[in-house]
């Protein structure tokens, strides 16, 4: 009965053996560093329009997706009524989405509509995209949270930015609420990006964080301040992620390109969800 039971055991111990050497080894994590940036329409603390010290900004980083708040579009001449997210995409040769959140009729017929809102630029290309307006009450500006589908290094993500109210707390609130509804319980990875106007110790920022990861929280060295660029004292710009990405460092930049600070993210994408697939959302706002 003995030299039955060893013969069973080797037995067993070589079949578990031979299978896993003939495991499948686990997928590796995908890297994608994500930036964050209220560009300020190109205005820099110097008081000067210079799109291309942005896109300059934004290439030196090795950012592969950006998430773009203040971005005019034949706005005004305060940015020379230029298409600033088309122009950066030429510039940097990638890929954009743009979310207007105002939009108004154009100062003469036939030229185009002067648009202010947001955008997303991607090394990878986006597969859909769409628009949500926020909450607004009274008077105050519109907001909006832009969304882009795209799939970096086979792992599909659901990339959104926004940019919430800076003097209504209470309609903060009401936009983070509406911005948790949308996104919802995600099937693909989620990154968030935006100027949320709320420091960490708020309850919007309490709130989004039920559902996300705050990338600085996670990874961040220091204070993480992002505004202003002369002289910085609050942060109020983000990267967040969903709970199967993992944030590895954050970083803070130096600029004068803008009002703002942007914050970038080295984040891991969950290498088991490679060529999963995508469920593409209409572009529908």
């Amino acid at each position: 009965m003995r030299l039955a039971t060893i013969t069973a055991l080797t037995a067993a111990l070589a079949t578990t053996t031979s299978a896993t050497a003939h495991a499948e080894p686990a997928a590796p994590d995908r890297p994608v560093r994500v930036m964050s940036y209220n560009i300020h329409h190109g205005q820099g603390v110097d008081g000067r329009l210079d799109l291309e010290r942005i896109a300059s900004e934004i290439r030196d980083s090795g950012a592969d997706v950006v998430g773009l708040q203040e971005v005019d579009r034949h706005w005004s001449e305060r940015s020379d009524f230029a298409d600033q997210a088309a122009d950066l995409a030429r510039m940097l040769r990638m890929h954009v989405v743009y979310g207007a959140n105002l939009d108004k009729d154009p100062l003469a017929p036939g030229e185009p509509r002067r648009q202010y809102g947001t955008a997303i630029l991607s090394d990878a290309p986006i597969h859909d995209w769409r628009n949500t307006l926020l909450p607004r009450a009274g008077n105050l500006e519109q907001r909006g949270l832009l969304e882009a589908l795209v799939t970096v290094r086979g792992v599909p993500v659901r990339v959104f930015t926004t940019h919430l109210q800076h003097n209504s707390q209470q309609e903060r609130i009401a936009q983070i609420a509406a911005v948790r509804e949308i996104i919802g319980v995600p099937q693909d990875s989620v990154v968030l990006t935006g100027d949320l106007n709320a420091r960490p110790d708020t309850p919007e920022i309490d709130a989004i964080t039920e559902d996300l990861v705050d990338a600085w929280a996670e990874a961040g060295v220091g204070n993480g301040y992002t505004l202003s660029a002369e002289n910085p004292y609050a942060r109020i710009d983000y990267v967040m992620h969903s709970d199967d990405v993992v944030a590895r460092t954050a970083a803070v930049l130096s600029t004068d390109g803008s009002d703002h600070l942007p914050v970038i993210a080295d984040l891991a994408l969950p290498g088991d969800r490679v060529g999963t697939g995508a469920s593409v959302r209409s572009a529908d706002r």
